[in-house]
């Protein structure tokens, strides 16, 4: 398989180069318009993608809509700096420059989600908040951001900003389905909508959402009795309401709720086969209030996440759960203008973290609050210098304080040319069940080994540091960064030379390793002429386990994405992609995991103003990955599916 993908790759290579940018927008998107794109998850204060102090990416909602995307991994797959973990049973978790994904925050609207990972293995749960309709766009932060959202955000931070209402309705209907080419099944098939628009002109304003999404089981090539990809049936809903009491003042409401259930079929020694049932349940409520006075600028947000899951297995043995994560934060910040160079921010944040779990401790239920507040400033010299300066500090009532600086400088020499220089300190800091010292689970190492909690365990630490460049010359676009993440006090499960349980292996979690992961980001588009556009990304990545000296497994050196877009006609326009994984270490033991390339095509048809047409080719080359290859790869694809779809919108 290494050789069918090495002329691809090399192809790709040779793209990623020619059209090198760090274009914001995702690939499919970088030439759609020539008006900047706004962000505002590096500062909380809205920018342009060229003028953000640190390294970000946009993937454009309507782009989402146009093609197959499942969850919020299939969202941002092509974005530079960005890869998917493997975390078994087919589940995927979103991982920024090498790190893990365990270590990447989620947020939506800038509220952080439940991190249902802390708690459960294999859980990709955090991926599925908020449906495809609902996104105006998603904000991926490459590098620490601990400095303004605390934990979790040590290797990164995805936001996925939806869709506000209007002063005028406004709404649309998406439907797609994906059928395989394979007898093994996967098939998919999503239906959402969205409504927003004023209750009251000028006071009231009102936004619905709601998305259905199924898949059908991807059964095992070797074993068609088991799953690689588990049966999904997923449903959600929005109700937000946001009220303009005074020119200068807003108030939101909302509410969302969803339902996911999977299920799937495995074997074990002990059971050769059994079914597995997953119930999900999500809520998030929140009311935030937003001010613009005379001397600037202020928020204060109340909102909870709950994630709750159940599982079952047929065979009666124990499944694990059942799982409550709830996180309940009360946050507020104001913004200060100092004459015209200067913006300060100020914030704080008080946080409850809560778990049920019945292997957490006696009780089944651990909590912990945290305590922030951070300060921030935008310094402007003149035209060309500025200085982002930014520090938070943290409060655990378990490990005391945290401090997370970070520090920004760009210079400008022209309107086309950016250079960047940061340094950022982030941090993780340990779940409840690894705090606990009443935490015990008898499922490690297949039931053979116990799981114990640790209270003396310290937060994992990254220290980066990342230069970049970016030329934009309006038909061209060429941008390189070099970064690098020093990473210590990582938590791993650490054997014990002895066991008070007979015939069991005693394990503990313990800060013992060490990593260093730095490397090469390019990116960029070209317009070869005036309907035909290439952009393209390349990551180089070195990740280091610097207590063994090897290499980090499951990460790829080379990574690279291309896009070719085409705009046969003012309606009808057509789109190639591919992404390129060259080969990953797995042990000492193992040989390296093979390199491979996949290869979509799309074609979008707007029928009329208000209706689109969508099809397209996932994975030509019908690379099954793990499921023809399980002694190869870890990663599932279902090889190649036919996607056809429509978008209505008024």
């Amino acid at each position: 398989m290494e050789n069918r993908s090495g002329a691809a790759s090399c192809g790709l290579f040779a793209l990623a180069l020619l059209g090198s940018s760090a274009s914001a927008n995702n690939l499919a998107d970088t030439n759609s318009t020539a008006l900047p794109t706004l962000v505002v998850t590096a500062t909380t204060t809205e920018r342009s993608t060229a003028d953000a102090p640190a390294s970000v990416s946009v993937v454009a909602g309507d782009d989402l809509r146009s093609r197959p995307v499942n969850d919020l991994a299939d969202a941002v797959r092509n974005t530079v700096g960005v890869d998917l973990e493997d975390l078994g049973l087919g589940r995927r978790g979103v991982s920024i420059r090498g790190m893990n994904s365990e270590q990447t925050l989620m947020l939506v609207d800038g509220q952080r989600i439940s991190a249902s990972a802390s708690g459960i293995a294999h859980s990709d749960f955090e991926l599925g908040w908020v449906p495809t309709e609902a996104i105006e766009r998603v904000e991926i932060v490459r590098g620490p951001m601990s400095s303004l959202y605390g934990s979790e955000a040590l290797g990164g931070v995805v936001n996925v900003i939806t869709r506000a209402a209007t002063d005028e309705w406004q709404g649309s209907l998406s439907s797609n389905a994906t059928f395989s080419d394979s007898s093994l099944d996967g098939e998919q098939r999503k239906t959402g909508f969205y409504l927003g628009g004023p209750l009251v002109d000028g006071k009231l304003g009102l936004n619905l959402w709601g998305e259905f999404r199924q898949r059908d089981a991807l059964h095992d090539a070797a074993n068609p009795t088991l799953s690689q990809l588990d049966e999904q049936d997923a449903r959600s809903g929005h109700l937000g309401l946001s009220w303009t009491p005074l020119d200068n003042q807003r108030i939101d409401l909302s509410v969302d709720a969803g339902n996911e259930e999977q299920d799937g079929d495995r074997s074990s020694s002990a059971s050769p086969l059994y079914k597995t049932h997953y119930d999900v349940d999500r809520r998030r409520y929140s009311l935030a209030h937003k001010g613009d006075w005379s001397w600037g600028d202020s928020q204060l947000r109340l909102y909870r996440a709950e994630l709750e899951r159940k599982a079952y297995r047929s065979d009666g043995a124990d499944a694990s759960g059942p799982n409550t994560f709830t996180d309940t934060v009360l946050d507020g910040r104001i913004g200060l203008a100092l004459g015209e160079h200067q913006l300060l921010t100020f914030g704080a944040e008080t946080r409850r973290e809560e778990l049920e779990d019945p292997t957490v401790n006696r009780g089944g239920k651990a909590e912990q609050d945290h305590y922030a507040a951070f300060a921030q400033n935008e310094i402007w010299f003149n035209e060309q210098w500025e200085l982002v300066l930014g520090a938070r500090v943290d409060r655990h009532e378990d490990f005391g304080w945290e401090t997370s600086p970070r520090g920004y400088l760009m210079f400008h020499p022209s309107d086309a040319l950016t250079l960047r220089a940061g340094v950022g300190h982030g941090f993780k800091a340990p779940t409840l069940k690894q705090l606990s010292p009443e935490y015990e689970s008898r499922a490690a190492m297949g039931g053979r080994g116990i799981i114990r909690g640790n209270p003396e365990l310290e937060p994992e630490t990254n220290q980066s540091f990342e230069l970049g460049a970016e030329l934009d010359q309006g038909r061209w676009m060429v941008a390189a960064t070099l970064f690098r993440n020093d990473v210590d006090n990582l938590i791993e499960t650490i054997r014990l030379p002895t066991c008070d349980v007979p015939g069991r292996v005693c394990l503990e979690y313990d800060n013992i390793a060490e990593a260093r992961l730095q490397g090469l980001e390019l990116s960029g588009r070209v317009t070869l002429l005036d309907p035909l556009s290439l952009s393209a990304n390349y990551t180089y990545l070195d990740a280091e386990n610097r207590v063994t000296g090897e290499r980090l497994a499951d990460r790829s050196r080379h990574r690279a994405n291309a896009s070719l877009d085409w705009d046969l006609t003012p309606t009808i326009g057509t789109r190639l992609q591919a992404q390129y994984h060259s080969s990953q270490f797995r042990s000492a033991s193992e040989p390296d995991s093979p390199g491979y390339t996949l290869v979509n095509w799309y074609l979008d048809y707007a029928v009329t103003r208000n209706l689109s047409l969508h099809t397209g080719i996932e994975n030509i080359g019908d690379e099954r990955l793990a499921n023809d290859d399980p002694d190869d790869y870890d990663r599932v694809d279902s090889g190649r599916r036919y996607f056809a779809g429509l978008t209505v919108s008024f």
